[in-house]
């Protein structure tokens, strides 16, 4: 399950390995706190981002 989401505050690319965390092209680890907001678990600061869907209802 690895998808591509595109970070608006620094424009790097961030790849989910989970349906909350992801890693970002920096190599800086994401939590998901929302489908188009992530925080960087590095330096706690809130990213805008494209859509990050939960994808349990997903097939």
């Amino acid at each position: 399950m690895c998808k591509n989401i595109f970070d608006y505050d620094d424009g790097d690319f961030i790849h989910s390995i989970s349906d909350n965390m992801a890693i970002d092209s920096d190599g800086d680890f994401m939590m998901r706190m929302g489908d188009n907001m992530a925080m960087d678990m590095d330096t706690g600061d809130i990213h805008f981002n494209s859509s990050w869907s939960d994808d349990d209802d997903e097939d």
